[in-house]
C-alpha cells in the first residue's frame, strides 16, 4: 500500500517526513486525509524559501522572513539590507531548516485543527 504522505505530498523530505508521519500515526483515515490536504496547502517548499531569499541580492532582503510569519525579522532585514547581506548569506546555507520549522508549526497547528473536529 502506497504511504499517503508521500502520495499526497511527493516534495516532502527528510526530516519533514518523519516529522509528519509521526504526528499522524494515531489519526483515522479520514483525519489523515483532511490534515494532508490542509497541509499541503499551507506549507512552504524550500525551495520557495531560497529563491525568496535570493532576492536579498536584488534589494529585496526579508521577503523569505515574511513568507515563514517571522514579520519582525522581515522588516529588520528589510530596513539594514539583509542586516548587511551577512543575514541574507546565512539564511541561503540554513534555508532547509527555515522551511523545516515552519512547516513543523504548521503542521501542529493544523493537527490541533484536525482533531478538534
Amino acid at each position: 500500500m502506497a504511504d499517503p504522505i508521500l502520495t499526497n505530498i511527493p516534495s516532502i523530505e527528510g526530516e519533514e517526513y518523519q516529522y509528519v508521519k509521526q504526528l499522524t500515526e494515531s489519526m483515522t483515515g479520514e483525519q489523515l486525509q483532511s490534515f494532508l490536504t490542509i497541509y499541503r496547502e499551507r506549507r512552504k517548499k524550500p525551495d520557495t524559501i531560497l529563491l525568496a531569499n535570493l532576492l536579498g541580492f536584488l534589494g529585496v532582503a526579508g521577503v523569505h522572513r515574511f513568507l515563514i510569519n517571522q514579520i519582525g525579522m522581515g522588516l529588520l532585514y528589510l530596513l539594514t539590507g539583509g542586516l548587511c547581506l551577512i543575514g541574507t548569506i546565512v539564511d541561503i546555507i540554513n534555508y532547509k531548516r527555515l522551511a523545516n520549522g515552519y512547516n513543523q508549526e504548521v503542521a501542529r497547528e493544523v493537527t490541533g485543527m484536525v482533531q478538534m473536529r
